[in-house]
């Protein structure tokens, strides 16, 4: 069974990219003092920073300290590729150059390190789910209804008998309208039953009630 062999775009541009720039690193190296394996090692010190930084912001939620370094490494490369495109004069290199490529071993070293001792941010673990939740009850029971006073009215005193009615003789009537009358007519002012009781001579009772009568 044959496999077809499929080129990506990408990826030969990536070799070829890196090919180039690994070649102008190594020369411009080589310019500034850095002669036999030096030479060699400068390209790949900044191909490997390129790397590493590219891979820790891809597995870091943090990515600031990644970039920084990233940069870095980019403008290593990028200028290694300006510089040997005829800009600068590879026989005579400038002193601050030579003092650039010099010490980038150790500002590698330290953007490496501090890389690869980064913790990694883990995200927030979510929160446990509970073991059984609470099945509701098939039957519940009714909840107690609170008992209401009423409060009742108070019941009316019961009613007192009448007094049975006094009997007044005819006669008796006509001798306390006579009376009554005198007294009017001497006072001026109608008889109240004391004294009709006083004139009469008769229990308190049965002077009301003539009294009543004689109303």
């Amino acid at each position: 069974m044959s496999r077809s062999l499929r080129l990506d775009p990408v990826l030969i541009q990536a070799v070829i990219a890196g090919a180039l720039s690994f070649s102008h690193l190594h020369d411009l190296a080589q310019a500034a003092g850095q002669g036999g394996w030096k030479a060699w090692a400068y390209p790949i010190s900044v191909d490997l920073l390129l790397v590493a930084a590219w891979r820790h912001m891809r597995t870091r939620t943090d990515n600031r300290a990644a970039w920084i370094w990233f940069v870095i490494a980019l403008a290593a490369s990028l200028g290694a590729n300006i510089a040997t495109a005829g800009l600068l004069d590879l026989a005579h290199v400038p002193a601050w150059l030579r003092i650039l490529v010099a010490g980038w071993p150790a500002l590698a070293f330290l953007g490496g390190t501090l890389l690869a001792h980064t913790p990694a941010t883990a995200p927030p673990e979510p929160a446990p789910a509970p073991a059984h939740l609470p099945l509701a009850d098939p039957d519940p029971e009714p909840a107690p209804v609170p008992e209401v006073t009423v409060e009742r009215a108070p019941e009316p005193a019961p009613e007192l008998p009448a007094a049975p009615a006094v009997a007044v003789p005819p006669a008796l009537l006509d001798h306390a309208r006579k009376v009554a009358d005198t007294h009017r007519t001497t006072t001026g002012h109608r008889i109240d039953p004391e004294t009709l009781r006083a004139r009469l001579g008769v229990p308190g009772p049965l002077a009301a009630a003539i009294s009543a009568q004689l109303a």
